[in-house]
């Protein structure tokens, strides 16, 4: 999982991609996400959306080292909203 902040740019991708996270679903409890929240994605979306050009910013810190697996530690940290200095 990467623990991102939300764009517009990427709740755009993700909802033409079949992956709407913007719009609520009172069913599921699920309010839907605007820019600036902060969701944690599967590994394999967030580098689809960085190969695509719509990367959210990443927090390091809270982002599963399992990611690792799927994204390189260089783009996490290209993307990263608190990456060491």
């Amino acid at each position: 999982m990467v623990c991102a902040e939300v764009s517009a740019e990427f709740l755009n991708f993700s909802k033409a991609a079949g992956n709407d996270l913007s719009t609520p679903r009172p069913e599921y409890g699920f309010v839907g996400l605007s820019p600036g929240d902060r969701w944690c994605l599967c590994a394999a979306r967030w580098e689809e959306a960085r190969r695509a050009g719509f990367a959210p910013p990443v927090l390091l810190e809270a982002t599963h080292e399992a990611a690792l697996e799927i994204c390189t530690l260089d783009d996490l940290m290209a993307h990263a909203v608190d990456a060491p200095a």
